[in-house]
């Protein structure tokens, strides 16, 4: 295969940044995309010029660190696909792709296709956790939960924190991150002496990160890699409201 690639290049957070056009040149379909990144770099290197600098870890499925935009799609136009994950079989030969970084307020870009999502990891800081001290592992049977609801509580469990939800929203929310994220602990009985207050948390500091509001336009769950439900925006709305009853009552 031969391709054309239009591709993000930025030097570093400060330098505007433009894109630049380069051929993928006997690329196997059987590759991934970051693959096929990887060979254009080895021919950029051996031009002496800079590679395409891009994140990426397991190249599993499961890091979250590899999200792109390709033609203008989070993760590219596979469901349910993280961009490594990605084959260019996917595309035809001879298409014209272009690679962009995500592009959120929240992740701001740091060099060519890579951004800063620590404001995920200062989000999870701001309550994604339980200070119940559990001890040693407890027998598998001995905390009883619902099947509903550990089922739910594994499957919102699965986001791997991407971006793609962010990238892909108008207005840059991270609802289903956020959402995902509380659900995982307030369906459990693990979660429920912070549940409150981890909702509230987490909410402020995604509003202080900069990220928008949801406006129910579902892009979200359309580009999410784990198929992460929207419906876990309404639980979160729910128990958004509940919290600040709550902290109003207390407050009086």
């Amino acid at each position: 295969m031969k391709l054309k690639l239009h591709v993000w290049r930025q030097k570093d957070k400060s330098t505007p940044g433009r894109m630049e056009t380069y051929d993928a040149n006997n690329i196997s379909p059987n590759m991934s995309f970051l693959e096929m990144l990887d060979v254009v770099n080895e021919d950029l290197i051996k031009d002496g010029k800079d590679p395409i600098a891009f994140e990426h870890d397991c190249r599993e499925g499961i890091c979250g660190s590899c999200g792109l935009m390709v033609n203008g799609v989070a993760h590219g136009p596979q469901d349910a696909t993280t961009t490594c994950q990605l084959h260019m079989r996917s595309f035809k030969d001879g298409e014209e792709l272009f690679v962009e970084p995500w592009r959120a307020h929240g992740f701001p870009v740091l060099r060519d296709l890579v951004v800063d999502r620590s404001a995920f990891d200062r989000i999870i800081q701001a309550g994604g956790f339980i200070s119940v001290n559990s001890g040693a592992a407890q027998d598998a049977n001995a905390l009883p939960v619902r099947k509903v609801d550990a089922d739910e509580a594994f499957n919102a469990a699965a986001c791997i924190g991407c971006g793609a939800c962010v990238a892909a929203c108008k207005n840059a929310s991270a609802m289903l991150f956020v959402s995902a994220k509380v659900a995982q602990f307030s369906l459990l009985p693990q979660g429920q002496p912070e549940r409150q207050e981890r909702a509230l948390n987490m909410v402020n500091q995604m509003k202080e990160e900069g990220f928008g509001n949801c406006t129910n336009q579902y892009e979200c769950e359309a580009v999410c890699p784990k198929q992460i439900s929207a419906d876990y925006i309404a639980k979160l709305n729910r128990e958004f409201i509940k919290a600040s009853l709550s902290s109003h009552d207390a407050r009086k």
